[in-house]
């Protein structure tokens, strides 16, 4: 991979990884009244905020872990260590996997 290349990606990344900390900190500052007349509507969408907020912490972890990794382990399946094919990553940054050890899965 080229460092041009390397470093788009990583762009790529940290603009999600900001994207990401912006949402979860939107849903941090969601404020239920606690006197609506419709507790179970209330209790209703903070399950649905709680499990957004567990989805999005989720993909932050994927794209912290790529920025954690040293160029030289960046874009090499955590599988099989063979390169992780240029497209996928360019489609999904953050990937661990080459899509035949993912297809695996």
């Amino acid at each position: 991979m080229s460092d041009v290349a390397a470093a788009d990606l990583r762009a790529q990344l940290e603009a999600e990884k900001a994207d990401l900390v912006r949402q979860l900190d939107e849903i941090g500052d969601l404020n239920y009244d606690s006197n609506f007349a419709d507790s179970s509507q209330v209790t209703a969408e903070r399950g649905e905020a709680e499990a957004l907020a567990t989805k999005l912490k989720a993909a932050l972890d994927e794209v912290q872990h790529a920025l954690d990794k040293e160029a030289e382990t960046y874009g090499l399946c955590e599988s099989c260590t063979k390169p992780i094919a240029p497209a996928r990553l360019e489609a999904f940054p953050a990937a661990r996997l080459c899509i035949d050890c993912a297809s695996k899965r």
